[in-house]
């Protein structure tokens, strides 16, 4: 038996699916949720081999709620999204159903994950597709972590600086330090480059919370925070510092 859990916020969407279902009795329909919130804790208690989830819904978004999700199951997507974002399910996810989706556009998704899920580990391209993936503006302007049982949304103005943590990126805030499974390339292509700046291989520091700039060794600089905490700068990130600063 296969199980699945449904994740949208439209309870027409969901009984859709719901409805194409009963032509498959191998698969069997374990929780339905209406948002992310429930979808990771469902998620969590289930483990379901597939699930059917809406990219945008309220509270989080899929995409910000399979990244709090240590091993996510086979996921099928379904979007309102554009064309340039549909093409990186295309690459990446088993697969996508564009809103509104026939039956037989349905059945073909299932065939797919039939197909798929006997010869690959769900994960094997959603991190990639999640790093990839064109965001939304809103995702641009947040990052959700997970701590314990609880998920806290981080408003990047909130960020003082990210340090580089092995496999992980750790944001420090005036309320603490939080863990995020993202890569230090993913945080600089989506930050602002005229408010963080990549001023070391393993720091990325919020411009407004440098009070200063001192000289360190050779060519290398540190820059005091408003905190007291003190960053170092290679000779790369100072020019970068440079020019953002138009110094």
């Amino acid at each position: 038996m296969i199980k699945t859990i449904l994740i949208d916020d439209e309870p027409l969407a969901r009984s859709i699916i719901k409805d194409y279902l009963k032509a498959y009795p191998q698969i069997a329909i374990v929780q339905e949720c209406n948002d992310g919130f429930e979808g990771i804790k469902a998620i969590t208690e289930y483990q379901p081999d597939l699930i059917f989830l809406d990219v945008q819904m309220p509270k989080i978004n899929g995409f910000e709620m399979l990244e709090l999700i240590e091993h996510p199951p086979f996921v099928i997507f379904s979007t309102a999204f554009d064309e340039y974002a549909v093409k990186a399910f295309e690459i990446y996810a088993i697969d996508y159903l564009l809103k509104p989706f026939s039956k037989e556009r349905f059945d073909r998704a299932i065939q797919k994950y039939m197909e798929q899920h006997k010869n690959s580990a769900p994960d094997s391209n959603l991190k990639t597709m999640l790093e990839k993936i064109d965001l939304q503006p809103s995702q641009n302007q947040r990052v959700v972590v997970k701590t314990g049982n609880k998920i806290r949304i981080i408003p990047m103005q909130d960020i003082y600086y990210l340090e580089a943590d092995d496999d992980y990126v750790k944001i420090h805030t005036q309320e603490g330090s939080f863990l995020k499974g993202k890569t230090m390339n993913y945080f600089e292509s989506i930050l602002d480059p005229q408010q963080f700046v990549r001023v070391h291989r393993s720091y990325i520091v919020q411009v407004a919370q440098i009070t200063r700039i001192e000289p360190y060794e050779k060519e290398n600089h540190i820059a005091l925070l408003k905190s007291g905490i003190k960053i170092p700068i290679s000779k790369t990130g100072y020019l970068k510092l440079r020019s953002v600063l138009e110094l």
